[in-house]
């Protein structure tokens, strides 16, 4: 939600975002641009059951480890790569190389305002305690139970 939110703040061609506690309310509403997130992200994940063309990546993970994921996209994608691309692929994926990288911080996209926010913008995991207060995480921790009935769909919000 946090993403979304400064993602939505420098879109210039999305509505305002407005201000957080409107926006959060907002989100566990459904009442954005594209729909409920819940409902994407639930759709998705239950298409990834019947179709095997579909794979999930998550950032917590590619945090963690990021060359076991590499490994699982490879696999995923039927491909084998040397060490030494790996390695290369790793490094190209961090999150400050990217954030430097044209070709993925939208630096070049005219639709997006970085003297709003920047596209990439810390990369840190866990985040959002910095916007949530303690009342909202209690009401998002519900919402979210509520909507994300899936057990084998775990998002995890630290490492």
């Amino acid at each position: 939600m946090v993403s979304y939110f400064h993602f939505d703040r420098m879109n210039v061609v999305e509505p305002e975002a407005g201000e957080w506690n409107n926006y959060f309310h907002r989100f566990l509403e459904g009442q954005m641009v594209f729909g409920s997130w819940y409902d994407h992200v639930n759709g998705w994940w239950k298409k990834k059951q019947t179709y095997s063309n579909i794979h999930y990546m998550f950032y917590e993970d590619m945090i963690e480890d990021t060359e076991r994921e590499i490994d699982k996209l490879c696999s995923f994608l039927g491909l084998s790569r040397s060490a030494e691309e790996k390695k290369m692929i790793s490094g190209g994926v961090q999150f400050d190389n990217m954030k430097k990288n044209e070709m993925a911080n939208y630096s070049t996209a005219p639709v997006m305002d970085f003297k709003i926010s920047p596209f990439m913008r810390k990369g840190k995991v866990g985040d959002w305690k910095n916007h949530f207060t303690v009342a909202q995480n209690e009401v998002f921790d519900e919402d979210y139970k509520k909507k994300m009935k899936d057990p084998t769909l775990q998002f995890r919000t630290e490492i």
